[in-house]
């Protein structure tokens, strides 16, 4: 464990995720929504700003879900992962730092702001995906993944706790009120962002194209061979019964993150004490996640799973029952001790199921699964709530999501398992890159 974590090439890699975790949560989690409601749409009735947000979002996703498996499989065939995850990256920084010239009531500027950088961080996470395989062997690829989930609440969380202290203490760091102090916590994600994606633009060395797929291939081919890995997909059984199974846990695993502060808000709990457990979340998963990806090398990615969907269900069933601030701060703890646990071998637990050579194409199917996974969960709780009149009773509409999305990964047979086609090793002849 410890050589794995003194690989230049391996830190590298996972450090993106501690810059790119500071637009997660200072922006997409922390004071964007917020600032959009109070600075943004002044004067505008609540339920406007938040079918502006909800529409951004959504056109956000639309976009990268289309383009995903699009620009995963040019990146791969010219390979050029690292090139475009840069590219995409700085579209996201400069969206994100831009947010500083955006005046009280300039809502359409925000939004459309809000859209590019949504897009250039979701875009980028495409090709960082992909480069997983570069960085890691095989028997490496929870640890290494883990490594990366938990750097990057490790690095949201501190910068967010500053970005909360500016707001709070605007005078402490020569600004004039919290308003100028929201602004500058944008430019502050945005120069984070970049001062940490350097050193993989530096020192991560993806792998060599196949021979003949490196430079012009056409745009058509490349759609055509896209095309043909999405009928593929149907005949591989376990990457198509696990990105069903993806789809619809990760579905309840996003929609908890991104309503946990409304449903909280629903019961009548202080704002100030959601945004702290919010942060006490990150600080959680932090060890949480390198723990996970510890037992995924030992029970397998797999069983590691389960086990957190398990813990979320529960969690979900006893949310029903919230009352107190402290309940909420227990449920932050539990939610955080299994949220990047999931995320890491999910996506550790693909990689395995991975063609070798196609690994950003296939994790632009991945990241397209999981920008549509935003949908549903909203909505059967939308529904639930508008039937029912409650709150309380709409969080229980997640349930579904991970009991079925546990069984279809129960199904789903793992590298190395009797019939699964593959073993344990089978991408062990890939070439990676050298530290």
């Amino acid at each position: 464990m410890a050589g794995l974590y003194g690989r230049r090439n391996v830190l590298s890699w996972a450090f993106y995720d501690w810059a790119a975790s500071a637009f997660t949560t200072t922006v997409l989690a922390g004071f964007f929504p917020a600032f959009l409601q109070a600075y943004w749409s002044t004067g505008v009735d609540p339920t406007v700003t938040t079918a502006r947000l909800g529409f951004a979002n959504g056109v956000a996703g639309l976009v990268v879900a289309v383009l995903a498996p699009i620009l995963g499989a040019l990146a791969d065939r010219g390979g050029r992962r690292k090139r475009f995850l840069v590219s995409w990256s700085l579209l996201g920084i400069l969206a994100t730092g831009a947010f500083w010239f955006v005046g009280q009531g300039q809502w359409v500027a925000a939004v459309s702001l809000f859209v590019v950088a949504m897009v250039g961080y979701s875009a980028a996470n495409v090709f960082y995906d992909a480069l997983l395989l570069d960085v890691a062997p095989p028997r490496e690829l929870d640890s290494v993944s883990a490594l990366g989930y938990a750097l990057g609440y490790l690095g949201g969380g501190l910068l967010f706790a500053v970005n909360v202290a500016m707001t709070l203490k605007p005078a402490w760091f020569g600004l004039a009120d919290a308003a100028e102090a929201v602004r500058a916590s944008f430019v502050t994600v945005a120069v984070w962002w970049l001062l940490f994606m350097l050193p993989l633009a530096r020192n991560v060395r993806e792998t060599p194209a196949a021979a003949g797929a490196r430079g012009g291939t056409p745009l058509r081919d490349t759609l055509a061979g896209l095309w043909r890995t999405l009928r593929s997909v149907a005949s591989q059984r376990e990457i198509a019964l696990f990105l069903l199974a993806y789809w619809l846990y990760i579905d309840g695993v996003n929609t908890i993150i991104k309503m946990a502060v409304d449903y909280g808000a629903a019961l009548g709990l202080p704002t100030s004490s959601l945004l702290a457990a919010l942060l006490l979340t990150q600080f959680v998963a932090f060890p949480a996640a390198l723990v996970f990806g510890w037992a995924g090398g030992r029970i397998g990615p797999r069983a590691g799973i389960l086990t957190g969907l398990v813990v979320y269900g529960l969690a979900t069933a006893y949310a029903f029952f919230l009352d107190t601030v402290t309940e909420f701060f227990a449920l932050a703890v539990v939610i955080g001790l299994v949220q990047g646990g999931v995320q890491s071998l999910s996506r550790s637990f693909f990689g395995r199921l991975v063609p070798a050579g196609r690994s950003a194409e296939y994790f632009g199917l991945y990241n397209m699964m999981g920008k549509f996974a935003t949908v549903l969960g909203p909505v059967m709780v939308a529904l639930v709530a508008l039937a029912t009149g409650s709150s309380r009773a709409s969080i229980l509409a997640l349930l579904p999501l991970f009991l079925v999305g546990g069984l279809l990964l129960l199904l789903v047979r793992a590298p190395g398992q009797p019939g699964s086609g593959q073993s344990a090793g089978s991408s062990a002849n890939r070439p990676r890159s050298v530290p």
